[in-house]
């Protein structure tokens, strides 16, 4: 009997180790999950039926290899990705990684914004464009007098309203044969479109902001242990390293449920009744409406303005951690604004030029579908820079990339662009 308790004993501690080690990994995970994600996933299903499903295990191992270096990154070395872009390669390089990281951003934050304010529209008939100042005011505020981390802990469990498309999903009655098939074997359609939605959900699951505010948070939890300087901070010991993957992975892995079955309950739903090309909010969904009937809107809603308000602090957060440390400017989410108020102004700015993408009245599933676009094609030469960076041992010292995690990140750029290419040339 003392033998058993003290075996439980022993599991609990495991699973509670388990979670107190879950960090910046989760957190990311969460984000990839935005409004960007949630609706170039719709548009994927309804669009496809289930024939791109096999894109979410193609495209894990590749993004868990570009994430985990970046995690490694930040923990060896002590500094955020462009720290040590700054420190590593000429000026101009680390000027155009920012340029592209802004550029990107900038487009997500934006569509972001957008799909929140027309979900809020769908709930209320309050217009999107009274919604639109009213989340980027609150969403600034808040990251200024008070923390990501508070909000983060907040907010991510209004994400955990997605997984009503797990449910959703078995009581839309797919036909699972099909399913199965097309989850494991690669259909392929040479058309714009196809090629367009492949790019887009690369591009959303393979983020430039998730690599720059991957490496930023894991220093920030180096600062929050009292190692305040990059000399204290270089270095990594093998626990470190192996916890900083089990949180990436299992980040990841949630993030990759959420998307293969968005695509499953759009395909299963809005595809099997014709409605293939999505134009608002409300269209998406009436994927939910297997499980909830009338209360589809608000759990779309809730989750769509959830995933917002988590993902754009990490955009724009993001952006500015990659301009202070590209300027050797002094700056974190932890810090008061009377302490890092270039910081704060460069965060301010990424959601207001955001913002003013909106009033381009360019409609907001699409403007989503091409924030994850664009995401795709200007990813590649930021994963070079960081499969380039984990390779190199003035960098990394010993904790160089190993051969596996190397190769799949070159595989990773090379993918994304020919499938870029490909998406140009159809």
């Amino acid at each position: 009997m003392e033998h058993t308790n003290q075996q439980k004993a022993r599991e609990r501690s495991h699973v509670r180790r388990f979670f107190a080690e879950l960090g910046p990994g989760l957190i990311t995970g969460a984000a990839d999950d935005d409004p960007s994600g949630i609706s170039t996933y719709s548009v994927t299903g309804a669009a496809f039926g289930y024939a791109q499903l096999w894109t979410v295990f193609f495209a894990f191992p590749l993004m868990a290899a570009v994430q985990i270096m970046c995690a490694r990154l930040g923990l060896v070395s002590g500094q955020g990705l462009a720290g040590v872009l700054r420190r590593r390669y000429p000026k101009w390089v680390l000027l155009g990684a920012c340029a592209l990281l802004a550029i990107a951003n900038t487009v997500n934050i934006g569509a972001d914004l957008g799909g929140m304010a027309e979900a809020m529209e769908m709930m209320t008939g309050l217009p999107s464009l009274m919604w639109l100042p009213l989340f980027a005011g609150l969403i600034v505020v808040l990251l200024v007098w008070s923390s990501y981390r508070h909000m983060a802990r907040v907010l991510k469990w209004l994400t955990l309203v997605l997984f009503a498309y797990v449910a959703a999903a078995f009581m839309a009655h797919p036909r699972w044969s099909q399913v199965l098939r097309a989850s494991f074997i690669p259909h392929i359609e040479w058309t714009a479109s196809y090629i367009a939605t492949f790019v887009a959900i690369l591009g959303t699951t393979i983020s430039p902001y998730l690599f720059f505010w991957q490496a930023a948070q894991e220093v920030e939890e180096e600062r929050a242990k009292g190692r305040r300087t990059v000399h204290a901070r270089r270095g990594a010991t093998d626990e470190e390293l192996r916890a900083a993957r089990t949180d990436v992975l299992t980040g990841l892995v949630l993030a990759g449920m959420v998307m293969y079955f968005i695509i499953l309950t759009t395909g299963a739903t809005l595809y099997e009744t014709g409605q293939r090309d999505i134009e608002t909010a409300r269209q998406a969904a009436e994927a939910l409406k297997p499980l909830a009937g009338n209360a589809a809107y608000l759990l779309f809603t809730v989750g769509l303005v959830g995933t917002g308000m988590l993902g754009i602090p990490a955009l724009a957060g993001s952006a500015a951690y990659a301009v202070t440390e590209a300027m050797h400017w002094r700056g974190s989410l932890d810090d008061r604004p009377r302490v890092a108020k270039k910081f704060y102004g460069v965060l301010a700015a990424a959601v207001a030029l955001g913002l003013a993408l909106n009033y381009l009245e360019v409609n907001a599933v699409k403007m989503l579908f091409y924030a994850a676009v664009v995401n795709g094609v200007l990813a590649p030469p930021l994963i070079v820079l960081v499969t380039m960076l984990t390779s190199d041992k003035k960098v990394m010292g010993e904790r160089v990339n190993s051969p596996v995690l190397k190769w799949l990140g070159w595989l990773t750029a090379l993918v994304m662009t020919a499938a870029t290419i490909a998406m140009i040339v159809v």
